[in-house]
């Protein structure tokens, strides 16, 4: 037997998180609710106005779900060091969304351009989400999480510089396939971590 073959009772921490179910549901949003706002936006398909906003919401409650799931499931085993680390990071969501709400509202307000909620919203969020990962890859020693993260809020904020529908086309490419690269390595970050 090869001496670096897993061992057949090695497994996966159960404190660690793991992350698939959650990258592809994102993934499916912002492929999918990116990427059909870009072709309804850019005029390259006829579609209802809600068909965007539909598969946007459809990935980001399946990836928030299956999300909160797999970090109950690891909190359950995890010394309550790590479970007061996780809930003080689990705040964040609350307070980084609910400070989102009044910039993106006080921005379009102040400016009377209620437009501007049409981008200000995916890439406010994109970039409350990357922050997150980004404090919750350091809490859980998870480097795919944290850099995961850093390139969500890099490219939603760079988005911004571009013009008209090709915004959309930056989040559902440079987005979605972060996500998708994300749940393609997650695999491997957990089986390093059954040695």
């Amino acid at each position: 037997m090869n001496a670096t073959a897993l061992p057949a009772t090695a497994a996966v921490p159960s404190t660690e998180v793991d992350n698939r179910a959650a990258y592809l549901g994102f993934a499916f949003a912002y492929v999918f609710g990116h990427g059909s706002a870009l072709l309804s936006r850019a005029e390259l398909v006829t579609m209802p106005g809600w068909l965007p906003i539909a598969l946007l919401a459809t990935g980001l409650v399946a990836g928030t779900v299956f999300a909160m799931t797999a970090s109950l499931r690891a909190q359950r085993f995890a010394p309550a060091s790590r479970r007061r680390a996780e809930k003080r990071v689990g705040t964040a969501w609350v307070t980084g969304f609910a400070a989102l709400a009044l910039a993106v509202t006080g921005l379009s307000t102040v400016f009377e351009k209620p437009e501007l909620q049409t981008v200000l919203w995916p890439a406010g969020s994109t970039i409350v989400v990357g922050l997150i990962y980004i404090a919750e890859g350091a809490v859980r020693g998870n480097a795919l999480h944290h850099n995961l993260g850093t390139w969500l809020a890099l490219v939603a904020a760079a988005a911004l510089f571009v013009p008209g529908a090709g915004f959309f086309g930056v989040l559902a490419v440079l987005g979605g396939a972060a996500y998708l690269l994300a749940a393609f390595l997650e695999p491997r970050r957990l089986n390093a971590l059954a040695f």
